[in-house]
């Protein structure tokens, strides 16, 4: 795909089918796996969820981490990008799905229609589960650059300063600045930090 294909990603027509899973292992070692289309674990995902584990995470933790990794992965899947090559572009294009194709409604049966894809509902995510969503992207991401796994090149979701405080702070300084103290960590809405990287 050009640059320019890419740009032009149209959106409002993408189909993003209901394939892949997260799977309850019964597993404490293992307590979650993210499935591909082939019922295949994804060991990015996999070797991310251990790494959450190290870091005292508990599987509950590991299951909502594992449901925004499988929204991101059903997103990639769909516009045919490997999650490894994934750009700012596709980040953009996915932080734009999630806010205005919205919540999927899953088909019903009794319809006949086709229950492999999710069609949009034009109600957004609220902004909680995108914030969480964009987090946990970022966090998956941090820890494969920092254990230099595949030819990741940039983290898609980079921590965006300009976010950070209220906007009230950021006008009563002169250059919108955020004021000192007031600097912090987690979006607003209480998403969790990257878990350290262990070797």
């Amino acid at each position: 795909m050009t640059t320019d294909e890419v740009s032009q990603r149209d959106l409002a027509s993408l189909a993003v089918p209901l394939v892949g899973s997260l799977a309850a292992t019964g597993d404490s070692w293992e307590p979650y796996r993210l499935l591909d289309c082939d019922g295949v674990p994804v060991e990015a995902v996999s070797a991310y969820f251990r790494d959450l584990q190290a870091a005292g995470r508990s599987a509950a933790t590991v299951r909502s981490y594992g449901m925004d990794l499988l929204r991101w992965f059903r997103f990639l899947w769909a516009i045919g990008i490997s999650w490894d090559r994934a750009t700012r572009v596709e980040a953009r294009d996915f932080c734009r799905w999630l806010l205005i194709a919205g919540k999927p409604v899953r088909p019903h049966w009794r319809h006949g229609e086709d229950a492999a894809v999710m069609k949009p509902s034009g109600v957004p995510f609220a902004a909680s589960v995108r914030a969480h969503n964009e987090t946990v992207l970022r966090c998956f991401y941090d820890f494969h650059l920092g254990i230099s796994s595949g030819p990741i090149l940039i983290n898609p979701f980079p921590l965006d300063r300009s976010r950070r405080g209220s906007r009230a702070e950021r006008a009563s300084q002169p250059d919108g600045a955020v004021p000192q103290g007031t600097d912090r960590a987690l979006p607003a809405t209480g998403a969790q930090t990257c878990s350290p990287v262990h070797p």
